[in-house]
């Protein structure tokens, strides 16, 4: 039981992680929350949905067709909400422009697929392994082996090539990137590119594993990785990762040894908890302010 378990919270745990990177890379840099992260999700989803379901594209180009068109509505959104108004004395702004981006693209997706909930036909057939007394499925062991490749590929962007290192740079402080002759906003807008690719990947699996996509599905999910991305760190790419596998590993076994009602609330409760003890989150730089 408990096997079983566990491997059912990795298989949740990655679609956390794919989703908690894209809130912790924008912070990383602008130190902001990208509020409109998930409704994006939604919307590489329903377009992932429109490929596969539409014009009966095979499952992998449709997963590939539906990242790319959904970095590029990420990279709109960071264009048209974020960059006209984000400054440090600013945020507030930059938060109202996330929260009106969210709620405009979740009744953008009901005008164009409405409201109700639509399968997700992948046409890969249901197969399952037994491994002593733990049964997993291949669609679970399909979005743990996209989890590792993705996450393999952002390694080698940011830390093996020059976009990473400017990524990293900015990082560290806008200003000075800029004086080293860096053009900040492209590799922002880049940031956001990636972080809504992986964040469609998540979509399509999810849609894959619950065979259901509707306008409202990135909110619970988008809060879900956001505590991922607070336990282990906000702008930490190795906590969004340990934090993403904690919180599905958590949620799975308080649903199933504790309460299955409650199981939306474990990751909250994880959240404020982390808050309160160790508000940098497990791999989060402590923060010191010089008075």
């Amino acid at each position: 039981m408990f096997s079983q378990q566990l491997v059912n919270g990795i298989t949740i745990g990655s679609i956390y992680v794919l989703i908690a990177l894209g809130y912790s890379m924008v912070y990383g840099i602008l130190q902001i929350i990208n509020f409109a992260h998930a409704d994006v999700l939604m919307i590489g989803t329903f377009i992932g949905l429109m490929f596969c379901s539409g014009l009966n594209v095979p499952i992998l180009p449709t997963v590939i067709l539906a990242a790319f068109c959904t970095a590029l509505v990420g990279m709109s959104v960071e264009r048209i909400a974020y960059r006209p108004v984000k400054s440090e004395n600013r945020r507030m702004a930059v938060l109202v422009s996330a929260l009106g981006m969210s709620i405009f693209l979740q009744n953008l997706a009901r005008v164009i697929w409405g409201s109700r909930t639509h399968a997700f036909p992948t046409g890969i057939p249901i197969k399952l392994f037994e491994i002593g007394t733990v049964v997993i499925t291949n669609i679970q062991v399909i979005i743990m082996i996209v989890t590792l490749l993705v996450l393999a590929v952002l390694y080698y962007i940011v830390y093996k090539t020059k976009m990473g290192t400017a990524m990293r740079a900015c990082s560290v402080s806008i200003d000075h990137a800029k004086l080293m002759g860096i053009n900040a906003n492209s590799i922002v807008a880049l940031t956001f590119g990636i972080g809504t690719f992986m964040a469609a990947i998540a979509g399509i699996c999810v849609g894959t594993y619950y065979d259901a996509v509707y306008p409202t599905m990135g909110y619970i999910l988008g809060m879900k990785a956001f505590a991922a991305a607070i336990l282990g760190g906000i702008g930490s790419i190795p906590g969004a990762v340990a934090g993403g596998f904690i919180i599905g590993i958590i949620e799975t076994l308080g649903a199933s040894y504790i309460s299955s009602g409650y199981r939306d609330a474990y990751a909250f409760i994880i959240m404020v908890v982390v808050l309160i003890v160790y508000p940098s989150g497990l791999f989060g730089a402590k923060q010191l302010d010089k008075v």
